[in-house]
């Protein structure tokens, strides 16, 4: 494993280290809450009136593999030594975890969902279908090219590309998901080596002993406290495990959930030494959405308690799914979003067998021509395309044609690619001069096999179920 990856790892891990925001503060006074929050860092992230003081809420905690604090500044080079984890050039600011929290209006019963760093998606902001954790990169990178060209430069435009990122990975989020983001909190690389020390170890638990040179991870079977490297090499290795990278998931939540129990029940919030080393590491490593207001989302959280913390994966088919990004996981954004509502008790989703939310569908037209020979095959697909939120146009049959591909006219390839992920893997977007403005057209060729479907989520039963509640022994 290269170092860069290996860092990658233990940053998709540093995100649990936030829930000390979302269940922590409330048992803080204010002066504690106050010296927390007055030395946080805060970024312009989320779309107006997306926060909210009353109700349930769904907050996005993200891990990032950067190599900098959370004032942008470079992480010294023996902590990175330390870290194993190369220097301060290494590596992108890719969001390695990403763990989406429903906490229900009267602040019972919190869900945790887990999204695998490689779900294959489609990203916000027109970037195509790429692994989840990129939807970050991507809009940086763009953020960042069009400052330059403006003159900006220096922590200005970092700060600024760094939102553009973060905007676009909490959009992502939202359309494979179906929920609004509330509240965005991340978490850099060191802040999971800092505050594992400050709450003086976490206790884990072991299916059986394992021994992996390529993270260090070398453990007995059983219940064992862990902190600092430690706790980096158990939560990274992924080699050996009989699920590969959905175990290390399972050992993200399990240690996240410890860690909560840890500091809601292991005296750290009324010990002045521990609390205090607690609050500067947070305010090192973590930074939140401008608008949230910690001490009043606090007091919504009285009824709150460790144990009242479920954590779960979202379901997925393919682990091994060959794409062009890589081996990716395949995930089927209607059957996570019925997943999801079932978990949370809400409505169930349409009818229709959408993919993920049409933010930009309003008013493109889709023009639906089948070459298939299948009778009736345009009208359906059109009608499914409409409950998508896109405007139907015309539907025809045509001279039959083997592949199905989805033309677009300038400006709308955003909508194409999302027109390709409903019909299914190996749909591909072209662009097509011809098209007047403001329409795509679906070719529906002779290997249409109506949308992809992976194979369904194994049964919660084949795992038990992981909260805050107390220990969790897993793989």
């Amino acid at each position: 494993m290269s170092k860069s990856r290996s860092v990658s790892v233990t940053g998709r891990t540093a995100v649990a280290l936030v829930s000390l925001l979302v269940f922590g503060a409330t048992w803080l006074g204010w002066s504690q809450v106050n010296r927390l929050t007055s030395g946080l860092s805060t970024a312009d992230v989320l779309d107006p009136g997306a926060t909210g003081t009353t109700g349930e809420q769904n907050i996005l905690l993200v891990g990032l593999d950067t190599r900098t604090d959370a004032q942008g500044d470079p992480l010294p080079a023996d902590l990175l030594d330390q870290l194993h984890a190369g220097n301060a050039s290494d590596g992108g600011d890719n969001t390695d975890t990403m763990i989406l929290i429903h906490i229900p209006a009267g602040g019972a019963n919190a869900v945790a969902f887990s999204i695998p760093r490689d779900s294959y998606v489609q990203l916000a902001g027109g970037y195509g279908k790429h692994k989840i954790n990129s939807a970050y990169t991507y809009a940086q990178v763009a953020a960042g090219n069009k400052l330059r060209a403006q003159g900006v430069s220096g922590a200005q435009l970092n700060v600024q590309a760094a939102q553009a990122g973060a905007k676009n990975a909490i959009q992502t989020v939202e359309q494979l998901t179906g929920l609004t983001v509330n509240h965005f909190a991340s978490v850099n690389l060191v802040g999971f080596y800092d505050i594992s020390e400050a709450i003086g170890g976490v206790p884990v638990c072991l299916n059986a002993p394992v021994h992996d040179s390529y993270s260090g991870a070398n453990f007995p079977a059983g219940e064992q406290t862990i902190s600092g490297s430690q706790a980096l090499a158990f939560v990274r290795q992924r080699h050996g495990l009989p699920n590969g990278d959905l175990d290390r998931i399972r050992r993200q939540q399990a240690f996240m959930a410890s860690m909560a129990h840890t500091v809601l029940s292991a005296g750290t919030l009324t010990d002045p030494t521990k609390l205090g080393n607690l609050i500067d590491a947070v305010k090192k490593t973590v930074t939140i959405d401008q608008g949230w207001d910690v001490f009043s989302f606090a007091q919504q959280l009285q009824s709150m308690s460790s144990g009242k913390i479920r954590f779960q994966t979202i379901p997925v088919g393919d682990p091994d799914l060959k794409t062009a990004d890589g081996d990716s996981v395949q995930v089927d954004p209607a059957q996570v979003r019925s997943a999801i509502q079932q978990a949370i008790g809400g409505p169930a989703p349409s009818t229709v067998v959408p993919t993920a939310a049409v933010r930009t569908s309003a008013g493109v037209v889709v023009d639906v021509e089948n070459a298939s020979g299948a009778d009736g095959l345009a009208a359906r697909v059109s009608q499914q395309l409409g409950g998508l939120g896109f405007t139907t146009g015309a539907v025809a049959n045509v001279p039959a044609r083997r592949t199905t591909v989805v033309d677009y006219a300038a400006g709308e390839r955003t909508e194409a690619e999302q027109v390709a992920q409903f019909l299914g893997r190996g749909v591909r977007a072209v662009a097509d001069s011809a098209l007047h403005s403001g329409h795509v057209r679906v070719y529906l060729g002779t290997d249409y096999q109506g949308q992809e479907s992976p194979a369904p989520a194994p049964p919660s039963s084949a795992a038990p179920a992981i909260t805050a509640g107390g220990a969790n022994c897993v793989n």
